[in-house]
């Protein structure tokens, strides 16, 4: 299982864990999409997104379950995860990472109460989204990310 995951995240493999499992990782993953659907300040991000969201946050749910030292079911179905690659068609500025960072950042606030691991996660994440910027936000984003 170490093997498939980026050696940034082999020593994260209590993680997942200490974020409760698949249950935790699935309320994770549920109150994050339900904070995008219903923050108007997250109204860019959702519009890259299909208009049901169960495909995408099962998509994230598997691999967040990976990234964070559990089973690597994205991985395993999918292949290497190339998140750079895969989110390439979609034009993802820094508006989107901050609207996407936003419910990110409040679905971890509400859910993990230990400041070490929130403090982890949220640099992640950060990380992250940082890397998927890929443009100045002066051309619209085309389809939506999966």
């Amino acid at each position: 299982m170490t093997e498939l995951l980026s050696s940034q995240h082999r020593d994260s493999v209590s993680t997942y864990l200490q974020l409760g499992g698949e249950a935790g990782i699935r309320k994770l993953v549920d109150r994050f999409y339900e904070l995008m659907e219903t923050l108007s300040e997250a109204r860019v991000v959702r519009r890259m997104h299909p208009p049901a969201l169960a495909e995408s946050a099962d998509s994230l749910f598997k691999f967040l379950s990976g990234w964070f030292g559990g089973p690597p079911l994205f991985q395993l179905e999918r292949g290497h995860p190339r998140l750079r690659m895969r989110h390439a068609p979609y034009a993802v500025s820094i508006v989107e990472r901050d609207e996407w960072m936003l419910c990110m950042r409040q679905a971890i606030d509400e859910q993990v109460n230990d400041t070490a691991l929130n403090s982890k996660l949220q640099l992640m994440f950060s990380e992250m989204a940082d890397h998927m910027i890929n443009t100045d936000g002066s051309s619209p984003g085309i389809g939506s990310p999966t």
